[in-house]
């Protein structure tokens, strides 16, 4: 069962820039406590600490109790059984101190702590000094901990919205995030999310893993230090990948779609088995739904006719409209999504076959 209760995100995520994007979809005041997790501008480092980082994943050696006989035992069982304890010299356990979660097994004694990883160590990355994590026109859009602590970010923006002549407003970002629970490396990239509707969206022909806008750091490695040059021109930081991304979306909203190729397109995406059953009517929902986005949604139908609204459609359909069944709330899944990379996978399947379709009509 998913750990993210809507208490939990209000409580173990912080949400800044609210002045410039409105609050979070999870926003609850009576489930905050007694200090709201929202912020008008950026999130101050040291709540980012106080608040979420203000603990450190512990190793133990691992240890298991195996029966036993009057000669060797250590211990006694709840059942009385004679028992003996086993201790593992190359295996380290990775706990919560607090709640005793445990993370995993793993043969290193490394831990990739997130107040070194995802504030210290993102710092250096974008500062000339490595003195601070926010300037003037950069700090912590957002932060959080996902899973009882098994995953977390800190994601980096600048202050200002970016809008295209196109009317998309979006804002970039670079994102750390990482894991004590193996799911994910520690990882730096960029990346950007469309205001009007708080999708991410990596424009998978610029994605991160195809340009070199994004840093893996494996939990084996002890230091940063000496990767950081590396690091930083993998990222490319964050204001050039604005112009970029820009450069895409006008791309796309000049690209026209017809009315037969949207059709066209929504036979690739959700193609109709030949027999009846189940998974027709799972097509048929798909497209149903597709199509009204399409159509009628504010954050798509502007761009309809358009290349960019078939991604828009798509995009916000993943986001808010397909079936859950992962065990997440929503909004956990949507996160994980973004930081782990199938959303990426699905917007470049998304324009794939797009390209399909244009080129066959």
């Amino acid at each position: 069962m998913s750990m993210e209760t809507s208490q939990w995100l209000n409580t173990n995520t912080l949400i800044g820039m609210t002045a410039e994007r409105g609050k979070a979809w999870h926003y609850r005041a009576e489930e905050q406590g007694q200090e709201t997790n929202h912020y008008t501008g950026f999130v101050p480092v040291a709540d980012v600490v106080r608040r979420l980082f203000d603990w450190d994943a512990q190793n133990t050696k691992l240890r298991i109790q195996v029966p036993a006989d009057n000669d060797n035992f250590t211990t006694i069982g709840d059942d009385g059984t004679l028992m003996r304890e086993i201790v593992d010299q190359t295996r380290n356990v990775t706990y919560h101190p607090v709640t005793g979660q445990i993370f995993g097994v793993y043969k290193t004694d490394s831990i990739h702590q997130y107040s070194e990883w995802l504030l210290d160590n993102l710092a250096h990355l974008v500062t000339a000094d490595g003195l601070a994590v926010t300037t003037d026109s950069l700090g912590i859009g957002s932060a959080g901990v996902l899973r009882g602590g098994a995953q977390a970010w800190v994601q980096l923006e600048p202050h200002e919205t970016f809008k295209t002549p196109e009317g998309v407003a979006y804002r970039s970002h670079i994102t750390a995030y990482s894991s004590h629970d193996s799911s994910m490396a520690t990882t730096y990239g960029r990346g950007n999310t469309v205001v009007v509707c708080d999708n991410t969206l990596s424009l998978a022909r610029k994605d991160m893993s195809r340009t070199g806008q994004q840093y893996k750091v494996r939990r084996s490695a002890k230091s940063m230090s000496s990767k950081l040059k590396d690091a930083r021109q993998a990222l490319n930081l964050i204001i050039e990948s604005s112009d970029s991304f820009a450069e895409e979306i006008k791309r796309l909203c000049e690209m026209p779609v017809t009315e037969r190729q949207w059709e066209a397109f929504l036979g690739e995406i959700a193609p109709f088995p030949e027999e009846d059953g189940r998974a027709k009517t799972l097509a048929e929902n798909r497209r149903e739904k597709l199509t009204s986005l399409y159509r009628n949604d504010n954050r798509v139908a502007p761009w309809a006719g358009t290349a960019w609204g078939v991604l828009q459609a798509t995009n916000t359909y993943d986001h808010h409209e397909a079936s859950n069944r992962s065990g997440l709330t929503r909004g956990e899944r949507n996160t994980t999504r973004a930081i782990d990379g199938d959303q990426a996978k699905s917007d470049e399947k998304t324009l794939r076959l797009l390209d399909l379709v244009l080129s066959n009509s």
